[in-house]
């Protein structure tokens, strides 16, 4: 159940990380409410995963969650450029992520 929640949270990273980004430094009103909910339930989650999951392999799992899904949003919705370079060093990450998870001990 642990890893659920880790990999969740690591999804409201990237709700927090793109609403951040749309906020314009905190003057839009909605960007920055959902940057605080989404920031709140991402953190609460990554701290209640971490109970049972190492720290460092938690919060690898969880910054690498995050930041693959941001960036696979941003070259989604147009914000970022796709490019096979990308993708590969993406699919990497989430290969590196996957491999913190068997190892495990």
């Amino acid at each position: 159940m642990s890893w659920l929640i880790l990999v969740g949270s690591g999804l409201f990273e990237a709700v927090w990380a793109t609403a951040l980004s749309r906020s314009e430094g905190f003057t839009r009103l909605m960007p920055t409410v959902v940057f605080l909910l989404a920031c709140l339930t991402s953190m609460t989650g990554l701290a209640y995963a971490l109970r049972e999951i190492p720290v460092g392999t938690g919060y690898a799992v969880w910054t690498a969650v995050g930041a693959a899904t941001t960036a696979v949003w941003a070259m989604s919705t147009g914000a970022e450029p796709v490019s096979l370079v990308r993708v590969l060093l993406l699919t990497g990450l989430i290969a590196c992520v996957a491999g913190l998870k068997l190892t495990e001990g």
